[in-house]
């Protein structure tokens, strides 16, 4: 088949490609030049080549040329000398014995030329066949070179200095062989080395350079740039690592640098996609972290919070959806947990989300909130139209069939709280703040219950908040005080004992100056802030040192009883405590009673045997009070190291009355009898209420009767004024 002809666009098209690939070479060229002179390790490079090229040529002209040279110049001069003296010899003379030279003319020879001493030898005459010399005749310097035979004829001599030069020649004539010693000037030749080693060394500059520059384009077109441009690409990697702007490689392929480059661009390429996938995995970890509870794969609160949202959003038409926020707290789920462990507690999360989400519509959103909480957020529809319709159907969700966990049985319930959007509030967050404050309502009454938000909810929460805040000013301008109790024995009628009782007298612009705060208001609100804790430890020092003044002062050898909180029993080392501040204070421990309610029981009943034995270890009294108003089982009431029994006062207030009271008052005595403990009534109010007491057989009393909580000041009067008879009393 015929190729095809050539047309004129062709051949252009033809010379377009090849000025692209000479310019594209040509600033390949300058590119790769103003690169290699950039890099530091071109720089080394180039200093290596450069000074081995030159120290090898060095060499060479320190052993080689310099030798070279000095020779020629030096036979040089032997033969100008020779050629200088030649024309003056006498070739025709038969006389041995006497010199070729004349005189004269060797002075003038000494002039015109750079000889400046002959000394002329010949074979010596006595014996013919000997080889011994005799000198004939010396003009000039004296010379350092003399003959006595012809051996080593090839001899010369040249200066320290440079500067002379002598060496022997022999001269044929008619009569015989003249051997001369010539003496000659070789200054010139010290000054023409100096001048060639000098143009040597800059030719040999020059050529150490031309020779470097030339393979240092070489290594940086076929090692440094490649180099470099990898360099390049690994920068860009670096600081990019997700989306690196690499270049496309120019470099063949076939070889081993092009074939590297190649290998490290689709590491960076892959290593760049590994990381954009871990990246987008991480992401959807995070936000799966950030949004979804990971037990029970439900949204969390913060989700939660941005679906209401968008949910409360007007809407193109300018309406807003209503919809129900409904908060669900598990009643007594962590009895569960600590008593059936937790695997049998997060399955029962995991069903508890698992039916909310089933028996609720697509619309409703089911999200965990808490530990043992969980929020819904569903629309209003003509089906279910308020919020406590949805409520009620949560409910019966959880409560109408029991958890199967692990071949066990879990009946469920829930205190559930509930606002609606926009009813109650139009911000979301505060929607779902109601709800959680109608939750707490419905957990206060009683729990497995559901209250619907109502003002006066977040009225109660904002006054117990700022309740606190007074409370802890208080604490902070120490507005609190312990007022004191009198405790006597009902046998003898001796004061045995003092209960105190903190009291709080708010400041205020009364007229009075200041408020009284009843301890049912302020005590509840200090143990659910936890704030009871430095509360508890202030009477603790207060009426310690109280107890001891009176001691000390005035001779008044009492106990001093001092209530305990539960949470005191939790959130703090109350054994340590305690030890501190006795041995702080200095008071007899016999001489300190703690008073524990049977709510300390309920929670971790072995932590509390502990904690008791703990303080009886250290040899405080202990005594229950309120006793019989609790829950505690007489089979723990054994191992309790406690000394006295305290009869809560509602049993001795209607005990002349209630035939079920004064039962149990009996009871109790019976009980501490039985136990050998103490007992003592509080809330005796008249005689009658103290001679129930004595025919039963009680241990001790306090009440109105004897005397109200008073001031310590108040209550030392009272305590050495006492005449210690009982009967002293009124009934007032």
């Amino acid at each position: 088949m015929l190729s095809k002809p050539a047309t004129t666009n062709d051949v252009h098209v033809s010379e377009k490609i090849k000025q692209n690939k000479f310019l594209k070479f040509k600033d390949s060229l300058v590119s790769s030049r103003a690169q290699i002179w950039r890099s530091w390790t071109s720089w080394r490079i180039a200093a290596v080549v450069f000074m081995t090229i030159a120290l090898v040529q060095t060499c060479m002209l320190i052993f080689a040329t310099m030798g070279d040279f000095e020779s020629r110049r030096l036979q040089d001069l032997r033969e100008s000398g020779r050629a200088a003296i030649m024309p003056l010899i006498n070739t025709n003379m038969t006389e041995i014995l006497q010199s070729p030279l004349k005189e004269t003319e060797v002075n003038r020879l000494f002039q015109a030329t750079k000889i400046n001493g002959i000394s002329v030898y010949t074979l010596g005459l006595m014996s013919p066949n000997s080889d011994r010399l005799e000198l004939l005749a010396q003009y000039g310097d004296p010379l350092i070179l003399s003959l006595i035979d012809t051996k080593n004829l090839n001899r010369t001599f040249r200066s320290s200095d440079g500067n002379t030069y002598e060496f022997i020649q022999r001269i044929s004539t008619v009569s015989g062989s003249y051997f001369m010693v010539i003496r000659m000037d070789s200054t010139h030749i010290q000054e023409q080395l100096f001048t060639f080693v000098i143009e040597t060394i800059k030719i040999m500059l020059l050529m150490s350079l031309f020779v470097t520059t030339v393979l240092m384009i070489a290594l940086g077109r076929w090692l440094l740039e490649p180099i470099l441009f990898m360099r390049d690409n690994l920068m860009e990697a670096y600081k990019n690592p997700e989306n690196p702007q690499i270049k496309d490689s120019p470099f063949d392929p076939n070889d081993e640098i092009g074939s590297a480059i190649d290998i490290a661009q689709s590491l960076i390429r892959q290593n760049a996609a590994n990381i954009s996938q871990i990246r987008s995995a991480a992401e959807d970890k995070i936000h799966k972290l950030a949004y979804y509870d990971t037990l029970t794969g439900l949204p969390n609160r913060t989700l939660f919070l941005q679906n209401l949202a968008e949910k409360s959003k007007i809407k193109a038409d300018g309406k807003t959806e209503r919809f129900g926020v409904v908060t669900i707290d598990l009643d007594h789920f962590k009895d569960v947990n600590d008593s059936m462990g937790h695997n049998v507690g997060d399955a029962i999360l995991r069903g508890v989300g698992k039916r909310l989400s089933s028996a609720l519509p697509d619309t409703a959103i089911v999200s965990r909130s808490g530990e043992d909480e969980f929020a819904v957020m569903m629309p209003l529809s003509t089906d279910i139209n308020t919020a406590r319709d949805v409520a009620e159907r949560i409910a019966g969700v959880i409560k109408n069939e029991p958890f199967k966990v692990f071949n066990e049985t879990f009946q469920i319930r829930s205190s559930i709280g509930v606002s609606t959007f926009p009813d109650d509030a139009t911000d979301p967050d505060q929607v779902l703040k109601n709800a959680d404050i109608a939750l707490n309502r419905a957990k206060e009454e009683g729990r497995d219950r559901i209250k619907e938000y109502s003002e006066d909810f977040d009225r109660a929460v904002q006054a117990r908040f700022q309740m606190l805040r007074d409370l802890r000013d208080a604490m902070e301008h120490e507005e609190l005080q312990l007022y004191y109790q009198p405790q006597l024995d009902l046998r003898t009628g001796e004061i045995i004992g003092a209960e105190a009782l903190l009291r709080w007298w708010k400041k205020d612009n009364s007229k009075e100056g200041s408020t009284f705060i009843s301890p049912g208001e302020f005590i509840p609100v200090a143990e659910q802030s936890g704030l009871i804790v430095p509360i508890g430890e202030w009477v603790m020092k207060r009426a310690c040192t109280t107890a001891k003044t009176w001691h000390t002062d005035h001779n008044l050898d009492i106990r001093i009883a001092i209530n305990v909180s539960a949470h005191q029993f939790s959130q703090s080392d109350i054994c340590a405590f305690t030890q501190r501040t006795l041995e702080e204070i200095g008071i007899d421990p016999h001489k300190v009673e703690l008073e524990v309610t049977e709510s300390v029981f309920m929670d971790d009943i072995q932590h509390t045997i502990q904690t008791l034995q703990n303080l009886h270890a250290i040899g405080v009294e202990l005594a229950i009070d309120d006793f019989g108003t609790g829950y505690s089982s007489l089979s723990y009431l054994r191992q309790f190291p406690i000394d006295r029994l305290k009869i809560d006062q509602s049993f001795i207030r209607n005990a002349l009355n209630d035939q079920d009271d004064a039962a149990i008052a009996r009871t109790i005595i019976a009980l501490g009898r039985a136990l050998n403990l103490k007992v003592i009534a509080e809330g005796v109010e008249t005689k009658e209420h103290e001679n129930f007491l004595v025919a039963e057989g009680c241990d001790e009393v306090q009440g109105f009767r004897y005397c109200r909580p008073i001031h310590e000041d108040d209550f030392l009067k009272f305590a050495l004024g006492y005449n210690g008879k009982l009967d002293s009393f009124n009934n007032d």
